[in-house]
């Protein structure tokens, strides 16, 4: 009886021990599947967000960090720049400093004025003086009149050589050529057939021309016919 009893209980343990293996089992899969629904639902909700939100996000909390900063500097009695600038390390001020230099340094038109003085410095820069120590020589000697000005008369003082005249010649002829690529004036044929209504519309059409022509030629004869069903 004794052996009965104790094989009985053994096996409502162990049935004891399936089940609860079981409830750990569906309770394990239960938590798996409210946690897959909330990835795809955080992923739905990301997918609608703009594509930049991260970027904005980050540059939000970075405005909000460093005014925190800056308002807890200022209840200490420091100078916020001062700090901020000394947390910089090598590295950083280096890459900030490239990436400084690579701006462009043109701020666009603001006068005539301002545009010839950007573009005497960069025919300046493309020309540079091929015998530096003849250079020098007239610098010395001509002083304050060899860069000119409003109150220097440089006619006369010196004469030019064939070769600085040839170079010259060479940098304009390049500068005409450069500025023939970027304004291109189309002729005008004024026998071409007119199938525009205003300059829009005919750009319109060379765009479409262009793309589609070849495929459209013998629709476009029948239209002209009147040949087409």
């Amino acid at each position: 009886m004794e052996c009965e009893k104790s094989a009985t209980k053994s096996f409502k343990e162990k049935q004891a021990e399936r089940l609860k293996r079981l409830r750990n089992l569906h309770n394990l899969r239960n938590e798996a599947r409210n946690h897959n629904h909330q990835e795809v639902v955080a992923e739905d909700a990301r997918s609608k967000l703009p594509n930049n939100w991260e970027s904005r996000k980050k540059r939000a909390e970075w405005i909000l960090n460093d005014q925190k900063a800056r308002e807890e500097a200022k209840e200490k009695g420091e100078d916020y720049d001062r700090v901020k600038l000394l947390e910089i390390t090598a590295l950083e001020a280096e890459r900030i400093e490239r990436k400084r230099k690579k701006k462009n340094p043109d701020q666009g038109f603001s006068d005539f004025e301002a545009a010839t003085v950007r573009q005497y410095n960069r025919l300046v820069k493309s020309l540079p003086p091929k015998d530096l120590e003849r250079y020098e020589q007239q610098k010395e000697k001509y002083g304050d009149a060899f860069y000119g000005g409003p109150h220097h008369i440089i006619h006369g003082l010196h004469e030019d050589r064939p070769e600085a005249v040839d170079n010259m010649v060479k940098d304009i002829e390049a500068q005409i050529a450069k500025r023939n690529k970027y304004s291109r004036r189309r002729t005008h044929n004024d026998d071409a057939d007119i199938d525009y209504i205003n300059e829009r519309n005919a750009k319109f059409n060379k765009k479409l021309d262009r793309f589609y022509g070849e495929h459209t030629v013998e629709i476009k004869q029948n239209l002209e016919r009147g040949t087409a069903v």
